[in-house]
């Protein structure tokens, strides 16, 4: 198996840390970009039979209007075919997730001054919100977690109309597991309809689909080179590329450990980024053993191997203040602490979506269960953005209100400011109340 163990102040690893700073630039450049204009153009100008076209093109062949809409027979099918193991987990990860973002919420405030001004900030959610989940093998792997983690957040802030699209199986179908979960969490309107056709019904609408102010979920290249194009028109949650995970690791980590967590991440792409920084020689040679043993019993083997031979890395430091340090250059998705005293560490690191703090805190908790959002950034936008939260569907309106006896004692500094800047009716809307 292949993957890299180089030293960070050698040639190569100057090399590397340069490429991981710049892998924002490279990532997004997905060469899809004239095709994905291509589809919007027609979705926009053509509506729901651009979208029957792509889905039966791509998706189910027998699609017609009548059947994008998800039915309530379809929902009443989905409850009988899930399984109480199924339910249970479900209600576990929903309260998990909800009790967290719940914390999220924020009040309106309202500031006053003795002259009468009042002055605040009022926060209100968006009507509307459209939640992407990706087919997952044509609904053989249903991203259950997709659901809940964008859902959930939209549904605390108080967003009225959320709605799911989900690409069908070629039947027309959609997996009963996602019906079930978006019913968890109070979502019914879900229609069938994926890749970026869905993402400009979302954006612009049809006369089937109404359009939402917020988009939001993970997918392919197309989805978000879709989701960059519609951004600004609608608010999106983030361009996501790759899964990436960091593991900062000393002498005291369990190798085995280290290497299940990088393929963990591997295991999602073939463009996946795994990396371990370790101030440890020979815990680079027993994680790199690890991971020969690990792999071949993995029945996604191939996807992980192409990933770690194309983007896995372990990267040998003098120290672990180097480690936090190069951590913070490379601002992660998902950054591991597996170190003696993790929490001593904490307060050095600047820049990561998530930090997961010991050995017993494997990535995978965040992925389903711990509770914060795994809706995180990746290619470096971590030193800019946030994970997904209930603020990704509030918007904040400014509250100003004066009395004469303000406005009378500000008058001379606004006219002042506006005289400045050229803009005199915006001194004489002043003047012409205070009888200057």
């Amino acid at each position: 198996m292949k993957i890299q163990t180089i030293r960070s102040n050698s040639p190569e690893g100057r090399h590397c840390m340069q490429a991981l700073r710049n892998r924002f630039a490279e990532e997004t450049d997905t060469g899809c970009r004239a095709a994905v204009d291509a589809i919007l153009a027609r979705v926009r100008h053509e509506g729901d039979a651009a979208l029957l076209d792509y889905c039966r093109q791509f998706d189910s062949p027998a699609m017609t209007m009548e059947t994008l809409r998800v039915t309530p027979e379809e929902f009443e099918r989905a409850q009988q075919a899930v399984d109480s193991a199924f339910r249970e987990t479900l209600r576990f990860a929903a309260d998990r997730i909800r009790t967290f973002h719940e914390r999220e919420l924020e009040d309106s405030w309202m500031l006053t001054r003795e002259d009468g001004t009042i002055t605040g900030r009022l926060v209100r959610p968006v009507d509307s919100a459209g939640l992407y989940v990706p087919g997952g093998k044509e609904g053989s792997t249903p991203l259950v977690s997709s659901v809940l983690m964008n859902g959930i957040p939209a549904q605390i802030a108080g967003v009225q109309r959320r709605v799911m699209v989900t690409p069908p199986n070629p039947e027309g179908g959609v997996s009963p597991a996602l019906l079930v979960a978006a019913r968890e969490i109070g979502i019914t309107e879900i229609y069938k309809v994926g890749s970026a056709w869905a993402i400009g019904a979302l954006a612009y609408g049809t006369a089937t689909i109404a359009p939402v102010d917020v988009i939001v979920g993970p997918g392919n290249q197309y989805v978000a080179e879709a989701k960059r194009q519609v951004m600004g028109r609608v608010r999106i949650d983030m361009i996501a590329g790759p899964s990436e995970v960091l593991i900062v690791a000393d002498e005291t980590a369990e190798a085995a450990f280290v290497a299940a967590d990088m393929l963990a991440q591997a295991e999602h792409d073939p463009q996946a980024l795994a990396m371990v920084i370790t101030t440890s020689e020979e815990l680079a040679a027993q994680v790199f053993r690890e991971l020969e043993q690990q792999l071949p019993q993995l029945p996604r083997a191939d996807i992980a191997r192409t990933a770690l031979a194309a983007r896995g890395l372990i990267l040998l430091v003098d120290s672990l203040e180097e480690a936090m340090d190069l951590a913070n250059e490379i601002a992660i998705e998902h950054l591991e602490l597996q170190v003696r005293e993790p929490w001593q560490w904490l307060p050095r690191i600047r820049h990561a979506g998530a930090i997961f703090l010991g050995s017993w805190t494997p990535e995978a908790v965040g992925d389903y269960v711990a509770g914060p959002n795994h809706v995180l950034p990746t290619m470096g936008t971590a030193r800019i953005s946030s994970a997904l939260g209930v603020e990704t569907f509030l918007k904040k309106s400014s509250i100003i209100s004066y009395s004469r006896q303000a406005l009378v004692a500000d008058s001379v500094h606004i006219r002042r400011l506006a005289a400045l800047e050229g803009l005199t009716a915006h001194g004489n809307s002043v003047a012409v109340r205070v009888g200057a």
